[in-house]
């Protein structure tokens, strides 16, 4: 990703929004008895797309957002969500995205990494809260409902900032053209051996005319 300040501005927006919609809306909701969390999702999808460094940042920005605004232990989600950004960048630069599947199973898992770790640093803190087998239900409450949330929210993100993606060129048209380049080689090999081939012989042909020539004469 090609950051200008263009894009800053986008990613400003994006990470605004998303707060907002986080914790005016999605906090009040209760699905299957868990609080949906977008805001993991919508990390992953910037990592994804931008890299390590990018998603880091972004999350970073977002989890001292969100600590500001709700008046926790600042920090805490400024962690999570920058390991959040950073293992997503990662996978982006290491691997390749060639499944649907991809964004939607990763958001999943690091929405699981995500909550897990977010609870368990709150427990190193010492914030009072009930551990039971509820937590490990919401947990994957929360991953399931982060796997559905990136469905929408990659292509919406990848359109906001598709001025400043780096499309590659696909595989398969490299094949394509491979193979349509292939066949024109080897007739322009053919032409010119058939073409040296009839020079050879033409080159054989002027010395056996002069000698009959001769005895001609």
């Amino acid at each position: 990703m090609i950051v200008t300040w263009q894009i800053g501005v986008r990613l400003a927006l994006i990470v605004l929004l998303a707060v907002v919609v986080q914790v005016s809306f999605l906090s009040y909701l209760s699905i299957l008895g868990a609080t949906p969390d977008a805001l993991p999702a919508v990390i992953a999808v910037i990592g994804l797309l931008g890299g390590a460094v990018t998603g880091a940042v972004a999350g970073f920005a977002t989890g001292l957002l969100v600590d500001s605004l709700l008046l926790q232990t600042l920090g805490v989600s400024s962690l999570v969500l920058l390991s959040v950004g950073y293992l997503a960048g990662r996978y982006r630069e290491q691997f390749e995205i060639d499944s649907p599947m991809a964004p939607a199973l990763l958001a999943g898992g690091l929405t699981l990494l995500a909550t897990a770790g977010f609870i368990g640093l709150q427990l190193m803190l010492g914030v009072e809260a009930t551990v039971s087998l509820l937590v490990v239900r919401e947990i994957l409450i929360k991953a399931l409902l982060g796997f559905l949330m990136a469905f929408p929210l990659y292509p919406l993100i990848r359109f906001a900032l598709r001025p400043a993606l780096v499309l590659e060129e696909p595989p398969t048209r490299r094949r394509i053209f491979r193979n349509r380049r292939r066949p024109v080689r080897r007739r322009r090999l053919r032409r010119a051996s058939t073409e040296i081939s009839r020079l050879n012989n033409a080159g054989a042909r002027r010395p056996s005319d002069s000698a009959s020539q001769g005895g001609v004469a």
